[in-house]
């Protein structure tokens, strides 16, 4: 840049700040001056030199000490400006920057600036990301959190907290959202320091009826939030049902086994004592211990099939089969025992059937299982029918996944006894029996549909069943293709 082309920058740079800075200028001039206008007073008082001479000269002093002053009040200006717009988030134009790096002392000290403004935003960034991911991996956790501030409010909670206590539970106190005296007796002692944590198992009613587990955390000393506890909530709703579903599970098997053992163990000791020399009562004795002895292994063998049933639970289905060549040799099989109770089986099969990928011996296992239950509870001289057929499009379940798209049908018909809506809720539980059926002494352990179940859900597939007078009874069964 020429000495010229400098000449007339620093008049524009005058020229936009004249105005501003004119009065303040002046100002400090004057002050910076005063002890040079004391001292000319002196001298004019002491008639060294004349009052004129003493105006002239102060004049002078002013007017250099202005024209001295005045780059460094412009750049102080300049500065100042920046600094106002870089607060405001305003960014400067091509002319602006121009003009504030005109000076050298100036662009050092806005360099500067700038530098820490990148470092703040930077920090700020890095604060916000962390901010979010920590809220992100809250969110994420499956059990409700709650964080509270001195006062017992809640100044923060989980997604899961929000899903279950609502998504406005910020600002409320923890007093109005639990009505528990024991719960809130123990957050009081946290947050008055009389307890670093308390842990508790407590009911909250209305609308959540829930058995909750509970840890009140106070917060170490070098948190600096608003929180100054944490509350973690744990359901104890499905691990009890699941305690309690195995520990009638272990009751129901124990007692359908002690039955038979019972049986066997009296008749035993009957043919040992009094029946020792009966042939008659030998034979009848034994007639009844050998139908016990199977009803007790049918029980084991079926307990046994639960067991692997779930241990298989995850695994890949590796076997491709054909449902025609299942369901005939189904019939084959259960032929004898279906004549011995005066009841044919009649099958129809719609023709190319797709290949289902599945676990043949559990696919085998469930229409041997409603193939059995249609002829033991079937009439006298009445059809059990078996129609296989294939559907465009699987039905859902509310309770566990199924598969999309096409499948086979297999429908197992009988004509019995009809069975209520109420008891065709509960069929597939384990150990549940029909009273009627019970009445009627007929051995069974109640697992039966329950495989079936366990089987079908593994398979991802579904299961209907409907019960009339006209109709009779049909399983209906769904394999996805």
């Amino acid at each position: 840049m020429t000495k010229k082309q400098k000449k007339q920058k620093k008049l524009r740079d005058v020229d936009r700040y004249d105005l501003l800075e004119n009065k303040n200028l002046g100002e400090k001039a004057v002050i910076i001056c005063t002890p040079s206008a004391v001292s000319l007073l002196i001298l004019a008082v002491m008639e060294y030199i004349t009052p004129l001479i003493a105006i002239m000269c102060f004049g002078t002093i002013v007017f250099t000490t202005i024209v001295l002053l005045a780059p460094y009040f412009i750049e102080r200006q300049k500065i100042q400006d920046y600094i106002n717009k870089l607060s405001k988030g305003e960014k400067l134009t091509k002319e602006e920057e121009d003009l504030f790096m005109s000076d050298n002392e100036t662009k050092i000290i806005v360099t500067a600036i700038n530098n820490m403004h990148n470092i703040w935003d930077e920090k700020a960034s890095e604060l916000e990301a962390q901010t979010i991911s920590d809220s992100a991996v809250l969110d994420s956790l499956p059990d409700p959190l709650i964080m509270l501030d001195k006062d017992g409010i809640i100044c923060g909670a989980n997604l899961s907290a929000r899903d279950m206590f609502g998504h406005n539970i910020r600002n409320k106190t923890i007093d109005n959202l639990f009505q528990n005296n024991k719960f809130i007796t123990a957050i009081k002692k946290v947050l008055n320091k009389e307890s670093q944590n308390e842990n508790m198992v407590f009911y909250i009613k209305e609308p959540w009826n829930k058995k909750l587990y509970t840890h009140i955390k106070q917060l170490p000393w070098v948190s600096t939030g608003k929180a100054v506890a944490v509350i973690s909530l744990y359901d104890l709703t499905k691990s009890m049902k699941l305690e309690k579903m195995q520990a009638d599970f272990v009751a129901n098997a124990s007692h359908e086994l002690r039955t038979p053992l019972a049986v066997l163990s009296g008749f035993i000791e009957t043919l040992q004592t009094s029946a020792k020399d009966d042939a008659k009562a030998r034979d009848y004795f034994l007639k009844i211990m050998s139908e016990q002895s199977k009803h007790m292994k049918n029980l084991i063998e079926n307990l046994l099939s639960l067991s692997r049933i779930e241990m298989k639970q995850d695994s890949i289905f590796e076997d491709v089969i054909n449902i025609r060549d299942v369901i005939e040799n189904t019939k084959k099989a259960l032929t004898p025992k279906a004549t011995e109770n005066k009841i044919k089986i009649t099958t129809s099969i719609a023709k190319e059937l797709p290949a289902l990928t599945c676990d043949e011996s559990q696919i085998t296992q469930i229409i041997q299982n409603l193939t059995d239950n249609a002829i033991k509870y079937a009439e006298e001289k009445t059809n059990v029918f078996i129609k296989a057929s294939i559907i465009e499009k699987m039905p859902t379940s509310a309770t566990y996944p199924t598969k999309e798209g096409k499948g086979i049908a297999i429908a197992i018909n009988n004509k019995g006894e009809p069975i209520s809506q109420k008891n065709l809720a509960r069929l597939t539980e384990k150990f549940y029996r029909l009273q009627q059926h019970k009445n009627k002494g007929i051995l069974g352990a109640g697992l039966g549909l329950s495989i079936t179940k366990h089987i079908i859900t593994r398979h991802k597939g579904y299961m209907d069943i409907s019960s009339s007078k006209e109709k009779g009874t049909t399983f209906t069964v769904y394999l996805p293709c």
